[in-house]
């Protein structure tokens, strides 16, 4: 029977009761089960399955499915429970964000006031309005309003601006100022639990980012050797990765996307699986996955 870690401090107690039930089923397995070969009837790796059980990620639904059909276990009070401890685990994630949040405004609000060169950087933008008056003799009732709103900041300098220049081009120098670029706010949508999209997922680990389970599918896949080589591709994530099942010890696995290039390998005795970090990809063709095996084969998708 393993012997489990305690579990870390603070973990919500809907969360604990779930990987407490994660272990009782592996115990419970009438094969014997250990990691190593969890991870190999699963297809997570051993590495992913260690910070499951002991409370560091929670296990995506998939590898929840996986356990109960490679333990012969109902999946259904399984996956009761993972329904229940995603939740709780997504509001814990939401609380430490909202403190971190907190602590960013309290150190913001205790930085020392700017001192005399605050309002004269502010005062900049309107110096002007000082020096124009006499060449403007027409419009004496705007200089002082003028000189006043370049005192209050930056924007409300934008509007002196304006009329001092008599309606020139300042609506469309505001508007560029004040508006963030498309791609500055364009986000992609992800479902809850899932930590990156896109280019932030390049570099990460899969199983971390919870882009795998559900929200992967296999692309492109190749046998070479004894081992199977896989693209495995998330369009929740906008990210591929490689894969290879039935390693042994020395087994690398490489993808190649552009001049971006991610590597992984079998390092420990027993895992059968490995994986690579993600790259960022728009569709899994632009990948190539390449393994090199401790008996000297090579091969690629």
């Amino acid at each position: 029977m393993p012997r489990w870690k305690d579990l870390p401090d603070g973990l919500d107690p809907q969360v604990g009761e779930f990987v407490t039930r994660l272990r009782r089923t592996v115990d419970a397995d009438t094969d014997g089960a250990n990691l190593a070969t969890i991870a190999d009837r699963t297809g997570y790796g051993r590495a992913s399955w260690e910070r499951y059980l002991n409370g560091r990620l929670l296990a995506p639904k998939g590898a929840v499915v996986a356990l109960a059909e490679a333990t012969g276990t109902d999946p259904v009070p399984l996956v009761t429970l993972w329904e229940l401890a995603e939740r709780a685990w997504s509001r814990s994630e939401l609380r430490h964000g909202n403190a971190a949040e907190a602590v960013r405004l309290s150190r913001a609000r205790a930085a020392p006031t700017p001192g005399p060169a605050g309002p004269k950087a502010c005062a900049g933008p309107a110096e002007p309005a000082r020096v124009v008056p006499p060449t403007a003799p027409g419009r004496p009732a705007r200089r002082p309003t003028m000189f006043l709103a370049g005192a209050l900041g930056v924007v409300t300098a934008a509007v002196g601006a304006f009329l001092l220049t008599d309606g020139g081009p300042a609506e469309p120098d505001r508007t560029a100022a004040g508006t963030p670029a498309p791609s500055a706010t364009a986000t992609r949508a992800l479902p809850p639990g899932v930590l990156c999209a896109g280019p932030d997922c390049t570099g990460k680990d899969p199983e971390e980012m919870r882009c795998s389970g559900e929200h992967v599918t296999t692309a492109h896949s190749v046998t070479v050797g004894t081992a199977l080589l896989e693209v495995r591709h998330s369009d929740t994530c906008g990210a591929a990765w490689g894969r290879i099942v039935g390693a042994v010890p020395g087994d690398t696995v490489t993808v190649t996307v552009g001049q971006v290039r991610q590597s992984g390998g079998v390092a420990t005795t027993g895992d059968t699986i490995a994986y690579t970090p993600m790259v960022a990809v728009e569709e899994p063709g632009e990948m190539r996955a390449c393994v090199a095996l401790a008996s000297g084969e090579h091969g690629c998708t």
